[in-house]
């Protein structure tokens, strides 16, 4: 069996996708303990230059859930 190379757009991908379904399996069990949290990151910030505008902005929700969520990813990256 060939083993696959690993690379840090995997191990992104597999951490954003951990973090989604932790967040969503969180909201879905419903447990009060797993709600809490942070959400930390910066406010939209718009650079305007005539004849193009441009918005950034980054926020990141960690609680628990999002928490085992990337747990879980990381685990299953490093059994690839």
């Amino acid at each position: 069996m060939a083993r696959v190379e690993k690379s840090t757009l995997l191990l992104l991908f597999l951490l954003l996708v951990g973090s989604i379904f932790g967040s969503l399996l969180g909201e879905i069990i419903n447990v009060p303990f797993l709600h809490y949290g942070r959400t930390i990151g910066f406010g939209p910030t718009t650079v305007d230059l005539a004849a193009l505008s441009l918005t950034l902005g980054l926020s990141l929700k960690l609680n628990l859930a999002t928490i085992i969520g990337f747990i879980l990813a990381f685990l299953l990256y490093t059994r690839l």
